[in-house]
């Protein structure tokens, strides 16, 4: 299990020529609550976004992702489905029980590498509540109803 602030800005290197790809700057996640795809900015100067299939990745470490090799980039296109920071905004969204209860500000997302399942979310009341309770990190089974909103999630 990985969250995403864990993949944020990590290398990504070819398994064949052992080159670095990019670095990852995002998810790309469905409306069901699925992770599709990591998103990789690559160039120098003028940086390009491309996704890489979650089915893609040859490995996840610790210190760095693996894919066979360049021909799994492919360039972003039009964005219709979510990510954690860029379009279509996930994080700092209010998640909300299926009861009504307002659980909390998306923060971070778990999820499983090899399946891009989401199987929590980590939840922020604001920087004071914070410090004096800590974050809370809710888990679920079931897919979200991402809304405009609000994310809606069954809480076990």
């Amino acid at each position: 299990m990985r969250t995403f602030s864990l993949l944020k800005g990590l290398p990504v290197f070819e398994l064949k020529t052992g080159n670095k790809a990019g670095d990852i700057c995002d998810l790309s996640i469905s409306g069901t609550g699925k992770v599709k795809g990591l998103l990789l900015r690559k160039g120098a100067l003028l940086k390009k976004t491309y996704i890489i299939n979650i089915e893609d990745v040859a490995s996840f470490g610790w210190d760095g992702v693996m894919i066979e090799d360049s021909s799994v980039l492919q360039a972003m296109p039009k964005q219709d489905d979510y990510t954690c920071e860029t379009h279509n905004r996930l994080t700092g969204k209010m998640i909300m029980s299926q009861e009504g209860e307002r659980l909390g500000l998306l923060e971070d997302v778990y999820f499983k590498e090899e399946l891009g399942t989401i199987v929590g979310y980590e939840l922020s009341d604001g920087f004071f509540s914070d410090v004096l309770e800590g974050k809370r990190v809710i888990k679920t089974d079931d897919p979200p109803a991402i809304g405009k909103d609000a994310i809606i999630v069954n809480v076990k």
